[in-house]
């Protein structure tokens, strides 16, 4: 796909000599990685909106429409309803058209393939989302293979996922093509790197995979079967835990300098997990008082930090950049489909 905004560099350091200040809980030792980079993904996500919105900008200028995005919402889950609704704003924020629609969660097959192939043919509509999980009884692959391929801003399209395997242009998955933007802005050295991808998701696993062999990596996926998990990991220059699994990624995972990225969102419920995760973490423990939960990520950050050169927190690392690179993808479908030049 091509790229609709620039590059530049942002980057949080926290030098390893004030990681107690900077992190609570987290023990400096003479094996600290000297200078540790957070890859600070809330504020990259900003600036891709920003520079998308400066797109929508062009394109309205130039005398087209603003982009339109639609997300189809099936049932009521509470998480998907926030989801959809940070991408609503986001749009409005950006100046893009948005429209949810919402279904029941016992609409048939039929008739959501029906609402799907609506959209396709609607001329206000550029990019078409399917809010995943869909209810069970509804086959999700059949249902995201519905979107139109010039439509499928989420890069879940059979069509979509070949393309991206065969090295052509197409939309690729939100949160994998946020974490390339997270390492290629914060200067990360891809060429000729080992990189390691904890989990084969169709969502985040494979397509990772795929784009960091796009750019030269050696690539290495793991999953539920793989043996020697640990051993397989630490030889990573580059990690992506991207498995749901709370806290999998120790720091025996790790190889020292390596570049950990953390695309789990998982959330504790027990005070005594919080405590274990993030000893002597004040801030954690408030929000915990305040919301009963603490988000976490896949990796241990507290025993990972101090071994890696760049790690991602969670939250505030991958998250902010799945929404941001929707609307990336958003306006490329839209200048696409406009005919309209794309920025290098």
């Amino acid at each position: 796909m091509g790229r609709v905004y620039k590059k530049i560099s942002p980057m949080t350091r926290v030098r390893s000599t004030h990681l107690e200040d900077a992190f609570p809980g987290i023990q400096q030792t003479k094996e600290s990685y000297s200078v540790t980079q957070i890859l600070d993904g809330k504020s990259i996500a900003a600036q891709i909106r920003g520079e998308v919105a400066n797109g929508v900008a062009s394109l309205v200028a130039a005398g087209h429409r603003a982009p339109g995005l639609a997300a189809v919402l099936v049932g009521e889950n509470p998480a998907s309803k926030v989801y959809v609704g940070s991408k609503t704003k986001a749009c409005a924020a950006a100046g893009m058209e948005s429209w949810t629609v919402q279904l029941p969660a016992n609409i048939s097959e039929g008739d959501l393939r029906q609402k799907i192939q609506e959209l396709n043919e609607n001329d206000e509509v550029d990019g078409i989302l399917v809010q995943l999980p869909i209810p069970k009884g509804l086959p999700e692959r059949e249902i995201l293979s519905e979107v139109a391929p010039t439509k499928d801003v989420d890069g879940f399209h059979p069509a979509s996922i070949g393309r991206l395997w065969a090295g052509e242009q197409t939309f690729v998955p939100a949160t994998p093509s946020g974490v390339l933007e997270l390492l290629d802005r914060t200067g990360t050295e891809l060429e000729g790197k080992h990189a390691v991808v904890v989990g084969r998701s169709l969502i985040v696993g494979k397509p990772m995979a795929a784009l960091l062999l796009a750019r030269n990596c050696t690539v290495t996926i793991c999953h539920s079967r793989t043996q020697n998990l640990a051993n397989i990991c630490r030889q990573g220059d580059i990690l992506v835990a991207a498995v749901g699994r709370t806290a999998l990624i120790s720091a025996e995972f790790v190889k020292e300098g390596a570049v950990v990225i953390d695309v789990g969102m998982n959330r504790l419920t027990e005070l005594s997990e919080v405590e274990r995760l993030y000893p002597g973490d004040p801030k954690r423990l408030r929000t915990f008082e305040k919301r009963g939960s603490v988000l976490t990520g896949d990796v241990d950050f507290s025993a990972v930090y101090p071994k890696v050169s760049a790690i991602t927190p969670v939250p505030g690392g991958v998250g902010p950049l799945t929404v941001a690179m929707v609307l990336a993808n958003t306006l490329e479908a839209a200048r696409r489909r406009f005919g309209a030049t794309v920025e290098p």
